[in-house]
């Protein structure tokens, strides 16, 4: 008989420290005034209740990830925003249906359970939960030798919402002459990493000595939560967008119906340093529109006469202002102009 041991820990994965990490999650996200908030936590599944005086209720769920800001994370060794990223790309989604966010669930896979960065992930995920009004209910993380390299791992992000059908946001409330407005983003949030970290390879910038580099790219994305539910409960709203990958052009594109046009004026953006940075670091501006928000993290789409309503919503940093308007045509998106990048 083969008397060599052969063991789950041996082969990379360890159970104990799993366990721990479990335990932890468990300790820290479920306590309120001594008593335990979420008690599913460790257990097969997470159930949770819908909301009650919401008129024909419709669950909406999205599922992303941060994108290669990972890599950003680990360069810094700083892992305390992704987490809030991870909650507000899958909860800024959400909203675009005028959804409110329920709970969430992340998944974790890494080379090798690290408490200490794993721990430092969650309390962002608990803090973007918190600022988005969800519960985190649970997750999984997974242990995988072999499939990462030594100190890499990847996360995702799994949020269900509810909405009343009569407050869903459809393509038929956007008409001609509505406004298009601008909420500024916080920064890059969580699209165009893997362009940012190439551009900062072949000019071999070291980021850890980089001031400015240091504290724009691990800012974390804003969640619009708060302000967006606000205006779907006043109907103040046609449409908005989530400005993601595909910036500008891409993200609204998907919410325009037939025979109208969003006739967007590029000078009228209020852009951010590193996006300014970007672009004179050699990022053409087709390449600029096409891969980054610019500066505009979320846009909506509203009838004119509700403007200072709609401004009334939102603090100083993230107040809107209007970049273009609903005309007609076939082309679903126009852009007009150029961003001023000085």
């Amino acid at each position: 008989m083969n008397k060599k041991k052969f063991t789950y820990k041996k082969s990379g994965v360890n159970i104990n420290a799993a366990d721990n990490f479990v335990n932890f999650i468990s300790n820290v996200s479920s306590k309120k005034k001594g008593k335990k908030k979420f008690s599913n936590i460790g257990g097969f599944g997470s159930i949770t209740s819908i909301p009650k005086g919401i008129n024909q209720p419709k669950i909406v769920a999205c599922t992303d990830g941060v994108g290669t800001k990972i890599e950003i994370a680990n360069e810094l060794n700083k892992y305390d925003t992704i987490g809030i990223d991870l909650v507000a790309m899958s909860v800024n989604d959400l909203i675009v249906q005028g959804a409110k966010p329920l709970l969430f669930l992340d998944y974790i896979s890494i080379n090798k359970i690290d408490l200490k960065k794993l721990k430092s992930i969650v309390r962002g995920i608990l803090k973007g939960c918190k600022l988005s009004g969800c519960e985190l209910v649970g997750g999984e993380t997974a242990e995988m030798p072999g499939t990462y390299e030594k100190g890499k791992f990847d996360i995702a992000g799994f949020a269900v919402g509810v909405v009343g059908k009569n407050k869903i946001l459809t393509k038929n409330r956007i008409k001609k002459n509505n406004l298009i407005l601008a909420v500024p983003s916080s920064g890059l949030h969580s699209n165009g990493f893997s362009l940012v970290r190439y551009l900062i390879n072949q000019k071999k910038i070291n980021i850890k000595n980089n001031k400015f580099l240091k504290s724009e790219l691990l800012k974390p994305t804003k969640i619009y939560v708060n302000e967006i539910l606000k205006l779907v409960d006043h109907n103040l709203i046609n449409g908005c967008a989530n400005i993601t990958g595909g910036g500008l052009s891409d993200n609204i594109k998907r919410i325009i119906p037939d025979k109208v046009i969003a006739d967007i004026n590029l000078n009228q953006i209020k852009t951010l340093s590193i996006f300014k940075w970007l672009r004179i670091n050699g990022i053409s501006e087709k390449e600029m529109l096409k891969t980054f928000n610019c500066g505009v993290g979320f846009c909506l789409i509203i009838n004119p006469q509700n403007l200072n309503k709609v401004i009334k919503h939102f603090s100083k940093d993230y107040r809107p202002y209007v970049i273009g308007r609903i005309s007609k045509g076939d082309n679903k998106v126009k852009l007009n102009g150029s961003i001023n990048w000085s």
